[in-house]
């Protein structure tokens, strides 16, 4: 990604801060003077290949900052570093339905939030599955932005899909749904019955939601990224980054937001991240391939 960070609302500074992976992706698109505002990933190129096995190599560097919980990112040393990996890696889910599982797009959606904004987990909600294999229910991720005497709350939710037609549909369609008061009502009961007590931000967290608080405060304070995967013929059609390939992929992302942003859209502050990808099917194959080694490590 580009080593400059996008502009905050406020001042963010604060004590506390996780270490996280070098960046991997890059921003090759951004435009932040639109609503909603559009940040596209790219994964690149090496040896006239997408960079497909690099790419798995970098979502597992930050699979347990997106798997774990805080009390467990915080006691990863070199002494328990292959059981928390372990862990991390039986925790997203163990199945051989992998192909239709959401999974590896809410990990893509933490990372890029996570890079791009630095946002700060507030709950590992892949942790909190109701059961062995079963899918996590609400928003894809809830992160914070820390700023001195206040904090923004981040819902993201996520697609990982080879169409971006219909990863957009459906994208569109969840976010009618998840931004009704009831459904937030629900959610931040589930949030605040799983912020860990000793994360540093946790009182704050739970007054902002608290349901005393209004909807209409909340929204004030609320951000919603959403992270959308497809199959790209720009991605397929090219074997390196040159100045044909930036020039079409800027054409075609740009294409993707403006039909995006056409869409009827709840009226809270939105970033779209846009990740085009060579093919879905085989990075979530090399991705699962990955996985179950680390599962029997």
């Amino acid at each position: 990604m580009s080593k400059s960070k996008v502009a905050k609302k406020g001042d963010t500074t604060t004590d506390y801060k996780e270490p996280i992976p070098e960046e991997f992706l890059e921003v090759r698109v951004q435009k932040i003077d639109v609503a909603p505002s559009l940040f596209a990933l790219c994964a690149g190129f090496e040896s006239g290949e997408w960079r497909a096995q690099q790419l798995v190599a970098h979502m597992m560097e930050w699979l347990p900052d997106f798997a774990l919980t805080y009390e467990e990112r915080h006691s990863f040393g070199t002494q328990n570093a292959v059981r928390r990996m372990r862990k991390a890696a039986q925790t997203v889910y163990k199945t051989e339905k992998f192909a239709k599982r959401g999974e590896f797009g809410e990990l893509l959606l933490h990372i890029a939030i996570r890079q791009v904004f630095e946002t700060v987990p507030a709950v590992s909600k892949i942790y909190y599955k109701d059961s062995s294999n079963d899918t996590v229910k609400g928003f894809d991720a809830v992160h914070v932005i820390v700023a001195p005497t206040s904090l923004e709350l981040w819902l993201g939710e996520a697609k990982f899909y080879d169409n971006i037609a219909r990863a957009i549909a459906d994208v569109v369609n969840e976010l009618d749904m998840h931004t009704k008061t009831g459904f937030l009502r629900d959610e931040f009961i589930a949030i605040t019955n799983k912020i860990d007590p000793r994360w540093p931000h946790a009182e704050r967290l739970r007054k902002l939601i608290d349901p005393n608080t209004s909807i209409d405060g909340i929204f004030d304070a609320v951000c919603i990224p959403v992270l959308l995967t497809y199959d790209s013929p720009t991605v397929a059609a090219h074997e390196a980054v040159c100045a044909k390939y930036v020039a079409e992929f800027k054409a075609e992302v740009t294409k993707h937001h403006v039909t995006f942003c056409g869409k009827m859209l709840p009226p809270l502050r939105i970033h779209l991240f846009l990740l085009p990808l060579k093919s879905k099917s085989r990075l979530v194959a090399a991705l699962d391939k990955e996985l179950k080694a680390w599962q029997k490590v």
